[in-house]
C-alpha cells in the first residue's frame, strides 16, 4: 500500500468517525429516555425524538443573556472539543489520520477542556441557578476525572506505550489480569458519572436547578451543548468495550465496528435502567462514591506496578 494511499484511508477515517458518532449519538440518547420511560410505565418519547430536538433548537433564535464572548464561545468549544476527541479516536481498532499527532493525554485533555468550556459558559451567564450546577460540574470533574485517568493509565502501564491505540485495543491482549478486572468494574460504576446521568445528573438537576449550566442558552448554541453531551455519553460508553472486550478478529473491520455498535448499545440499556431506578445523589453523597470509587482505581494502579 502506497504512502497516499494510506494517508487517503487515515483521513477517511476521521470523518467517518465523525459521521458515526454524529449520527448513532442521538438515536442512542433516544433509547435512554426510551427504557427510562418504559421502566418507569411510561410510553416515552420516540426514539428519533433526540434529533426533531436538536433540528429544532438550530431553527430557534439564539437569546445572547450575557452579551459577552465566553458565553457565545463555550458551546462551540464544548463542541468543537468532544469532535476532536473522535477524530483522534481509533475505532474499532483503525487510527485515523490524527491518532499518531496525540496519545492518552491529549484524550484526557480534550475531555476536560469541554467541561471547562460548560463552566466558562455558566460563570458567564450571571445566572445564580448557573452558578450553582457550575459549582456542581467542577466538583464532580475533579473526582471523575482522575478515575478516568486511572482507566487510561492502566492500558499505558500494560501496553508500555502512550499511543491510543495500543492503550485502548493493546489493553484486553495485555493480559491485564485482576488489576483490569477491577478497573472494568471501576468503568462501569463509574458510568453514570461519566455520562452525567442519574442518579449523577447533580449539575443539570432539572427538578431543581433548571437546567443548571445550560439555563440561559437557547437556539442554536443550546443544540450545540445538546449535541456534545450526547457524543460525550457515546464516547464515555464506548471507552470500556473498546478498552476491555478483544476486538472479534474478524479481519473486517465492518464485523469489529458492528459488534462494538451492538456491545455499545447495551450499555446504553444499562444506562437507561440505572437511570430510571435510581434517585438523584446529593453532591455530599456523590463525593463519597466517588471518593470509593477513586480509592480503589488507585489501588488497582498500584497493583498493576507492582505486579
Amino acid at each position: 500500500m502506497s504512502q497516499f494511499t494510506e494517508i487517503a484511508i487515515g483521513i477517511a477515517q476521521v470523518f467517518g468517525n465523525l459521521l458515526l458518532f454524529l449520527v448513532i449519538a442521538p438515536f442512542l440518547d433516544g433509547v435512554v429516555r426510551r427504557v427510562m420511560a418504559r421502566v418507569q410505565s411510561r410510553q416515552g418519547p420516540p426514539l428519533a425524538q433526540s434529533y426533531y430536538d436538536v433540528l429544532k433548537l438550530l431553527g430557534k433564535e439564539n437569546i445572547d443573556s450575557a452579551g459577552i464572548l465566553p458565553f457565545r464561545l463555550a458551546p462551540l468549544v464544548a463542541f468543537a472539543s468532544i469532535l476532536c476527541v473522535i477524530a483522534i479516536l481509533p475505532v474499532a481498532g483503525r487510527a485515523t489520520a490524527l491518532t499518531p499527532y496525540a496519545d492518552a493525554i491529549s484524550l484526557v485533555y480534550l475531555l476536560t477542556l469541554g467541561g471547562v468550556a460548560v463552566l466558562l459558559g455558566a460563570f458567564a451567564s450571571k445566572n445564580i441557578y448557573a452558578l450553582i450546577g457550575a459549582s456542581r460540574e467542577m466538583t464532580t470533574m475533579i473526582m471523575v476525572e482522575p478515575i478516568l485517568f486511572m482507566v487510561l493509565l492502566l492500558g499505558v502501564l500494560k501496553t508500555g506505550s502512550l499511543d491510543l491505540t495500543a492503550v485502548i485495543y493493546g489493553t484486553p491482549m495485555a493480559a491485564f489480569g485482576v488489576p483490569g478486572v477491577v478497573m472494568i468494574a471501576v468503568s462501569l460504576f463509574g458510568l453514570q458519572a461519566f455520562v452525567a446521568r442519574q442518579p449523577f445528573d447533580i449539575a443539570e438537576a432539572e427538578q431543581e436547578l433548571l437546567g443548571g449550566p445550560f439555563i440561559e442558552y437557547s437556539g442554536p448554541n443550546y443544540a450545540l451543548f445538546k449535541y456534545y453531551m450526547m457524543l460525550k455519553q457515546m464516547f464515555y460508553a464506548y471507552l470500556p468495550i473498546a478498552m476491555f472486550v478483544p476486538l472479534l478478529g474478524s479481519g473486517f473491520y465492518l464485523v469489529d465496528l458492528a459488534l462494538q455498535m451492538v456491545l455499545t448499545v447495551v450499555v446504553f440499556l444499562l444506562i437507561g435502567l440505572l437511570s430510571a431506578t435510581h434517585p438523584r445523589y446529593r453532591i455530599d453523597q456523590a463525593i463519597r462514591y466517588f471518593g470509593v470509587l477513586f480509592v480503589i482505581a488507585l489501588a488497582a494502579i498500584g497493583a498493576a506496578v507492582i505486579f
